[in-house]
């Protein structure tokens, strides 16, 4: 029996995937990592959706700052 696909859903970040995925989109396209581990963005904020770039990294702004 094969191994079965192991998805580890982070606190602040990603899911990772292990071995080769296939993420289907609402719009039905489909994205295809074959990565040993793959981080499936979460937050929407990757410029590589759905693949995470750590862009869930970057604070916004912060508190106190006339940015």
């Amino acid at each position: 029996m094969a191994d079965p696909t192991r998805i580890v859903v982070t606190d602040d970040g990603p899911a990772l995937v292990t071995g080769p995925v296939e993420v289907e989109l609402p719009d039905g396209s489909r994205v295809r990592s074959d990565r040993a581990v793959t981080a499936v963005c979460l937050c929407r904020r990757s410029r590589r959706y759905p693949i995470c770039d750590a862009s869930h990294r970057r604070k916004a702004r912060q508190e106190g700052t006339d940015a």
